[in-house]
């Protein structure tokens, strides 16, 4: 009886910490001012069809997201964009999801967006509720630990999604672009905010200006990148991708997940509320079952 109880306190404690971080996060950005009504920009994003996003979840708390628009280069269609704020939820509800990995079908990661709803979308009120749906698509909220697997190319958008991702692996002969330059643009899914932690201010704004091609060398030696795999093919680079993002999904979920959420709010909170975040989420480990067990074993660090 006392471990039922126990756990059920633990999962409640997780929940209610998690939904705050999130709603720290968002409050800001979703508020009716900006006048962001999530109906309304489904219904205009789903007349632009085509491609889909898939979503298969391994037992090992592994899943694996793919954007499948080959003939456009995984370009974003209003309707995918729709069905990844769908998978997006159904991974934040996954209890026992650990990781994710995402890739492009057909051997290259995302070219970005599909032109045709980005001019439909050209007028400034359309846009800014556009970006401001993606904002809260965007994978950076999950409590997963994830992965973007770079096959060919990632240009603009696909650059930008790579660092929703915790880790980027690349493969042989694949680049990341920031080519939003070319198009008299800047990032607008929070890309350009989010390369400047993982590269530094300097090498962003580089990549930036320069709209630089960035290959799997360049990308180790910059840090956007943690390795590059020996596999070009599909099916093989999402196998030593698995294997790569493995050795930090090994344990229970629930500990897995609560690293992800103190990483998440020490890079998203200010110092003081990380830190509360912190004790919050430690507590909710403290005397649950992944410690009870681990106290039983007495296991001694080597």
């Amino acid at each position: 009886y006392f471990s039922e109880m126990a756990i059920s306190l633990w999962k409640n404690l997780l929940q209610t910490t998690k939904i705050r971080i999130l709603q720290q996060r968002r409050g800001s950005l979703y508020s009716s001012a900006d006048g962001y009504e999530e109906g309304s920009i489904k219904k205009k994003l789903e007349q632009f069809a085509g491609g889909s996003i898939n979503l298969s979840k391994e037992d090992n708390g592994i899943g694996i997201l793919t954007l499948n628009n080959p003939k456009l280069m995984n370009a974003f269609t209003g309707t995918m964009m729709v069905e990844l704020q769908e998978k997006v939820t159904e991974l934040e509800n996954w209890k026992d999801g650990k990781g994710l990995i995402i890739y492009g079908a057909g051997n290259t990661f995302c070219s970005g967006s599909d032109l045709n709803a980005v001019k439909a979308m050209s007028n400034p009120q359309a846009s800014i509720q556009s970006l401001n749906f993606a904002h809260k698509t965007l994978l950076s909220r999950l409590p997963l630990i994830s992965v973007a697997l770079v096959q060919g190319k990632a240009f603009g958008g696909g650059a930008e999604l790579t660092t929703a991702c915790d880790f980027r692996l690349m493969t042989p002969g694949s680049e990341i672009r920031f080519v939003h330059k070319h198009m008299g643009l800047v990032p607008g899914w929070g890309g350009g905010a989010r390369l400047v932690p993982i590269v530094g201010s300097r090498a962003a704004l580089r990549l930036l200006s320069g709209a630089t091609k960035v290959d799997p060398e360049t990308a180790l030696h910059l840090g956007l990148s943690e390795k590059t795999l020996s596999a070009a093919d599909g099916a093989e680079a999402l196998e030593e991708a698995q294997a790569w993002l493995s050795q930090y999904t090994e344990g229970p979920a629930a500990v897995i997940r609560a690293a992800k959420l103190v990483a998440m709010a020490g890079r998203e909170l200010p110092l003081e509320a990380a830190l509360r975040t912190e004790k919050d989420v430690f507590g909710t480990l403290w005397g649950g079952p992944a410690n009870l067990e681990a106290l039983l074993r007495r296991p001694k660090h080597k």
